[in-house]
């Protein structure tokens, strides 16, 4: 391999690499297995590495973007999901009316998650919505 390009399609390229947050590989994921109640949601799931690898890909690519959203992907695997979704209700405008408060939820993924590129986006939002006046409850 001389590019991450190379991988591209990883599931035709690389189908050795293309497996599961619990590690289950492509070829046995299937219907049936899903059916039969074989692999539950947690063995669909995409992995941390996988994102990484398509981040990868996709900065070989020239769309460093994507690769950042890729990277972010990559650090909400290991976040709960309700964690996640209080965090996505608490970024949207008008929902919180303290700046500290997404400022603190931006360290607790820091901290408790290694989220880094999350929490610079979270920190990046507070900015935003201080500059906007955002922080006002409206809802």
């Amino acid at each position: 391999m001389n590019s991450p390009l190379d991988l591209y399609p990883i599931s035709e390229k690389a189908p050795e690499q293309a497996v599961s947050a619990s590690g289950l590989s492509l070829d046995r994921l299937t219907l049936d297995a899903v059916v039969s109640g074989r692999i539950g949601a947690a063995d669909i799931r995409i992995s941390a590495e996988v994102l990484r690898l398509q981040a990868g890909i996709a900065r070989a690519a020239g769309r460093d973007r994507l690769a950042l959203n890729f990277e972010r992907a990559a650090e909400l695997v290991t976040v709960p999901q309700d964690v996640i979704l209080e965090t996505y209700e608490m970024m949207r405008p008008g929902r919180v009316s303290d700046a500290g408060l997404l400022a603190a939820r931006a360290e607790m993924l820091r901290r408790d998650y290694g989220a880094h590129a999350i929490a610079t986006l979270i920190d990046e939002a507070v900015a935003v919505y201080e500059r906007r006046n955002l922080f006002r409850r409206r809802y």
